[in-house]
């Protein structure tokens, strides 16, 4: 009776051995640290879109947040809006906790999800504000919808600063998905420091976050999702239409963005050379560099950028 005791323990530890083994890893969702805010969820298309909803006011703005980053990166500026306005960010597919899949990476592909995702919430007119490769998606939405709202807030966005061919051509070799999930801690760590002109203590949460996302299941995903940004911002330019933009337009940089320009391809112009050219192309809009800030801004200087975002949306 022992004997057999002791072989039905042994296959029950095997039993649960091979569990072990064959229990799927883990998804980037499941892994990264939990929003401050509530997240709600909203199904558009088979996708899964992640957002935050906090606030209230008589305007509402819609945070899109740029490249490999996600909607964390809008909390410390939500905190300073939300006593005044009503704001919501969302995670774009293929990052933070919205759906992972073989979406295209394209400007257009994000534009029509968010304009399926405010006709949702039934958001009339909001003011679009987009950091970075999000304020190259904003851009794009106010040109295909030059209906939709009647502000526009850009944040050290992408689409100013162009590239010819051959510049192409060496983005497509440098940033490939491969290139992407190889990058370790140390590479991860200096990443995070080129977005900034003083590295904050709290973004060791979004490192954090980067790092455990290697062991998920579907990091290659993110990784596709990375590089097909690149490539989307470069094969949907938009800098030929910035005459178009009808929205009343803020914009606004870091003087220390060590982003843009790309200090390898235009080591010979300037952040503030990009800015007024934004500035002198889109209609009527209004520019403000902020001294001792780097790309980030919404993370960096969230109390300048507020007091900015205030004054602009009060006129």
């Amino acid at each position: 009776m022992t004997k057999v005791i002791h072989i039905l323990n042994l296959l029950m530890l095997m039993a649960i051995g091979l569990y072990a083994q064959t229990e799927p890893p883990q998804k980037i969702s499941e892994l990264i640290t939990p929003y401050k805010y509530k997240t709600h969820y909203l199904e558009i298309d088979s996708l899964k879109i992640a957002y935050i909803d906090e606030g209230a006011g008589d305007e509402t703005i819609l945070f899109i947040h740029g490249l490999a980053t996600y909607l964390p990166s809008w909390d410390k500026l939500i905190e300073q809006l939300k006593t005044q306005y009503r704001c919501i960010a969302v995670d774009l597919p293929g990052y933070g906790r919205s759906s992972k899949g073989d979406y295209p990476s394209t400007m257009s592909f994000y534009t029509s999800v968010l304009q399926k995702f405010s006709t949702s919430l039934k958001l009339d007119s909001p003011v679009l504000c987009g950091h970075s490769m999000g304020g190259q998606v904003a851009i794009t939405y106010a040109l295909k919808h030059p209906e939709f709202g009647s502000k526009l807030i850009l944040i050290a966005p992408a689409g100013i600063e162009t590239f010819d061919e051959q510049n192409q051509q060496w983005f497509g070799n440098f940033f490939t998905a491969q290139a992407v999930a190889s990058a370790r801690e140390q590479q991860v760590r200096y990443n995070y420091d080129l977005n900034f002109y003083q590295t904050p203590a709290d973004v060791e949460f979004m490192i954090n976050d980067r790092l455990r996302m290697a062991e998920a299941a579907d990091f290659m995903v993110y990784c596709n999702a990375v590089a097909g940004g690149v490539q989307g911002m470069l094969n949907e330019p938009v800098f030929d239409q910035l005459g178009k933009i009808s929205q009343q337009t803020l914009i606004v940089y870091g003087e220390n963005d060590n982003l843009i320009p790309n200090q390898i391809l235009h080591k010979n112009l300037t952040t503030k050379e990009i800015a007024d050219t934004a500035a002198e192309n889109i209609p009527g809009s209004q520019l403000v560099m902020i001294p001792e800030c780097g790309h980030m801004v919404p993370f960096e200087k969230p109390i300048n950028l507020s007091n900015i975002i205030d004054q602009f949306l009060e006129e």
